[in-house]
């Protein structure tokens, strides 16, 4: 079979050219579309479910929220491990399935066994599942700050929460955006007991008329002049003002306003944490990318709509995208190896020109290096693999059996047509070429076989490291 090759590659020369130049312009092509990224992208099918539990201890969490949900998810097919965290009013259970499992399916298994085992689990705790998020995490970290005298901490956390996260959701590739820092906005009733007692309103019967607030009401349609008109009720609340005239009773058949016993304004949720960028206050926003989303180009995406939104960015508020970038690692990372897979074939071209002492020679051997790595990129495309420091240290050590070959295989054909131009009666150049080549072949794809043969039991290695391997 390898003569037959080596016979055919002879006689259609013109032929293997042309497929040498298509895999020139198809794999730069490809190699151009690839991801990258530092690590291979290795996310094990995992869902997570995160449930409130208003005002209850860790324990509580644990024996009613946490227990209930695992013993609804124990037993669904393709599920290896449930890992769980309880805190305070907070549950937390990542679902991890086997890999190779579509997680669109696992999500879909999951959702139907919450909703059966919602009526186990206390009034108004209400599991949900989070994004699908790559291993990788975070990848890139912006800070928001703004000058104190013009800017309020409320002020720059609602930024961050209504014009920043909005618009970066919207980039492809971008899972979740997380904001830490500054003041979450919320209305705040502090209510009077003194002014309960007075107007002798009990604090249920003040939750109930709450909770029936900012609600809008259908009054069906009034027929007028052969046209139908829409009847409406509207109660939703938009600003502090309409939760003031609020009406929550009665005292003696005057109505009982809101503002009447309790204080309302605007404030900052109680934090339990805080951002800072230069040892000043700050909101500090997280991106997390999406699984086998490209880490480079989603980075400098969202960089764009940074710099798109800043003009209309109010006076004093400074927005910085460059706090952290997982890109600068990769591009760092890329670039390094650029430079030594640079280095190493002008150092190879160099010892074959000493070594063969014929330029031909050593540009024939030299141009199996690039050949090799556009159709390893044409490969990558086919099976959605990614640039990272994994494979591309693969590729750096497969350079020099690469090498090896084409050295072994062109020296001995030189050596060949050397002496065949010494003979008295010379054979055709051909016939040489195909005797020198065949004469090394075999050892050749034997001694390859045999470096391969020492990579095989990676892939029996289990766990993560396995998968990296």
């Amino acid at each position: 079979m390898l003569n037959a090759m080596i016979r055919f590659a002879l006689r259609q020369r013109l032929l293997v050219l042309a497929m040498a130049c298509g895999v020139l312009v198809y794999g730069t092509l490809a190699g151009s579309q690839l991801s990258i990224d530092v690590f291979p992208d290795l996310n094990r099918p995992t869902v997570t479910i995160m449930t409130e539990g208003h005002g209850m201890a860790p324990e509580e969490v644990e024996t009613l929220v946490t227990l209930p949900i695992e013993s609804v998810l124990n037993g669904m097919p393709g599920v290896e491990r449930l890992r769980s965290q309880s805190g305070i009013g907070l549950s937390v259970i990542h679902v991890e399935f086997d890999w190779g499992t579509d997680i669109y399916r696992n999500r879909q298994l999951v959702a139907e066994k919450l909703a059966l085992g919602r009526e186990r689990l206390p009034k108004d705790v209400m599991p949900v599942m989070g994004p699908i998020s790559s291993i990788m995490g975070q990848i890139q970290v912006i800070a928001l700050s703004g000058d104190p005298a013009k800017v309020s901490a409320l002020e720059l956390r609602t930024l961050a929460e209504w014009t920043l996260r909005p618009r970066l959701l919207t980039i492809p590739g971008v899972s979740q955006v997380i904001s830490i820092g500054g003041g979450l906005k919320q209305y705040q009733i502090q209510i009077s007991a003194q002014m309960l007692a007075r107007f002798q309103i009990t604090l249920e019967t003040l939750q109930h008329e709450l909770s029936q607030i900012s609600q809008n009401t259908a009054g069906g349609f009034l027929e007028k002049d052969g046209q139908e008109y829409l009847v409406r009720n509207i109660g939703v609340v938009s600003g502090i003002e309409d939760l003031r005239n609020t009406l929550i009773g009665t005292h003696f058949g005057k109505p009982v306003f809101l503002k009447d016993i309790a204080e309302i304004q605007e404030g900052a949720r109680i934090k339990r944490g805080d951002g800072s960028f230069n040892a000043q206050p700050a909101v500090i926003l997280s991106v997390q990318k999406q699984p086998g989303a490209d880490t480079v180009q989603v980075t400098r995406a969202v960089v764009e709509a940074i710099e798109l939104l800043r003009p209309s960015l109010p006076a004093g508020v400074t927005v910085n995208p460059h706090v952290f970038k997982q890109s600068d690692f990769i591009e760092t990372s890329i670039a390094g190896i650029r430079s030594k897979l640079l280095g190493g074939s002008i150092l190879v071209f160099l010892v074959l020109l000493v070594f063969l002492a014929n330029l031909r020679m050593s540009l024939i051997t030299l141009t199996a290096i690039p050949l090799s790595f556009l159709f390893c990129a044409i490969i990558f495309k086919i099976f959605g693999l990614s640039v990272n420091t994994m494979t591309l240290g693969g590729l750096a050590i497969a350079i020099g059996e690469l090498v090896d070959d084409s050295i072994v295989d062109v020296e001995n054909v030189h050596r060949r047509l050397r002496e065949n131009a010494a003979a008295g009666s010379p054979r055709s150049t051909l016939r040489v070429i195909f005797d020198a080549s065949s004469e090394v072949r075999n050892s050749i794809v034997l001694a390859t076989v045999i470096i391969a043969l020492v990579f095989f039991p990676l892939l029996n290695m289990g766990g993560l490291e396995g998968r990296f391997f």
